[in-house]
């Protein structure tokens, strides 16, 4: 690498057994198993036991992983009050980053034995941190996080819209958490991974995590993706837009990727979701601006959708709101970087990085008095 190449890229920062991403012949695998089997046939909870606990769950196994999650998300009282206390205009993101911190001085990981047990505590807690916060501030009203359906994406619509999602709407939401639960050492990953290589404690490296992943170029995505789509009424009108704004050179975001070059897998497989949802609220618009937006970005600047973009169309005909998308990315990466946090834990050396000193030579000291 060249020490004046930015972002460490190209840059192999270790090993993992956890997945593979853009790699010739192996495309996106989570431990061995590829993402379009995972997406067609598994759960998310199936793939956050992949990750976590290390193995697909047997029938038994998972639902007695099913059982312990929904066990595991009531939500401490005082930290209630502490969402309570969050303003109202905050950003769902800022929410997860303190209830995360918050949660781990109520219940601190004091053995690192326990560090599986920590991981799905976050996961089982985090849809109801939001949905807690959202009525509250919206409503005034205090929700049970309670609730007896047994996937995640069904236990967060049901708290969000206070009723159970369409059977359609639930299962789009669990392939999307499948789609965004890993994919290798990327920025928020990293960021778990050098937290926890300080021998920090778990909750530490989910923190440093969700504040990486807050941001546009990464988790932050899919919401300039939906704040694009919706400025358009037709696909021709976004066709004209969109061919204005690569005139003036305005990043388009959810186009692209840092690994992939000629297409990301997981985009097709959102992509049939957002229009499988279209169709049941009998809603195209969406749909077909952001078809209007993939051929004109690949016809121009050969730049393909990643799972970012479709995911907006598809949330948000899932009725989530738009600034709470990113959040349901962390609902998913939580097993991600749980997996990531174990294995650094496993086989730990503090991540330190070098740089190329650029600033001035040497210089004698000036008093004060003389400047």
């Amino acid at each position: 690498m060249s020490a004046k190449q930015g972002g460490l890229a190209g840059v192999e920062a270790g090993e993992s057994a956890i997945c593979t991403v853009g790699q010739s012949g192996a495309g996106l695998n989570y431990r061995g198993y590829g993402i379009d089997d995972l997406a067609a046939k598994a759960s998310f909870e199936e793939v956050a036991h992949l990750l976590i606990h290390d193995c697909l769950p047997t029938k038994a196994q998972l639902a007695a992983y099913q059982d312990k999650l929904m066990s595991l998300r009531g939500l401490p009282a005082t930290l209630c009050d502490v969402l309570e206390m969050i303003p109202a205009n905050a950003h769902p993101m800022d929410v997860l980053r303190s209830g995360c911190s918050f949660l781990g001085t109520l219940e601190p990981e004091t053995d690192t034995a326990n560090q599986r047990d920590i991981a799905d505590r976050l996961m089982a807690t985090f849809p109801g941190m939001i949905a807690y916060w959202y009525h509250y501030h919206k409503e005034g009203k205090r929700i049970d996080t309670q609730t007896e359906q047994k996937t995640l994406a069904g236990h967060f619509l049901t708290l969000l819209q206070q009723q159970a999602p369409s059977t359609l709407a639930e299962r789009c939401v669990d392939v999307s958490l499948i789609l965004y639960a890993e994919h290798g050492f990327n920025a928020s990953t990293f960021a778990a991974r050098v937290t926890t290589a300080t021998l920090s404690d778990f909750y530490s490296a989910i923190t440093s995590a969700i504040g990486t992943l807050r941001g546009p170029l990464h988790g932050g995505a899919n919401e300039a993706a939906m704040a694009l789509i919706e400025q358009f009424d037709s696909a021709e009108a976004a066709k004209t837009g969109v061919a204005k704004m690569l005139q003036e050179k305005v990043k388009i975001m959810g186009f692209g990727h840092r690994v992939y070059t000629v297409s990301d897998p997981r985009s097709d497989i959102i992509k049939e979701w957002s229009k499988k949802l279209s169709d049941e609220v009998n809603s195209l618009t969406l749909y077909q601006v952001s078809e209007a937006v993939e051929t004109l970005l690949w016809d121009e600047k050969k730049l393909f959708p990643n799972l970012d973009f479709y995911s907006a169309s598809a949330y948000h005909h899932c009725g989530i709101p738009t600034d709470m998308f990113t959040p349901v990315f962390v609902f998913s990466r939580t097993a991600g970087w749980a997996a990531h946090i174990i294995e650094q834990r496993a086989n730990n050396k503090l991540i330190r990085p070098s740089s190329t000193y650029v600033g001035p030579e040497p210089r004698a000291f000036v008093e004060l008095e003389a400047r």
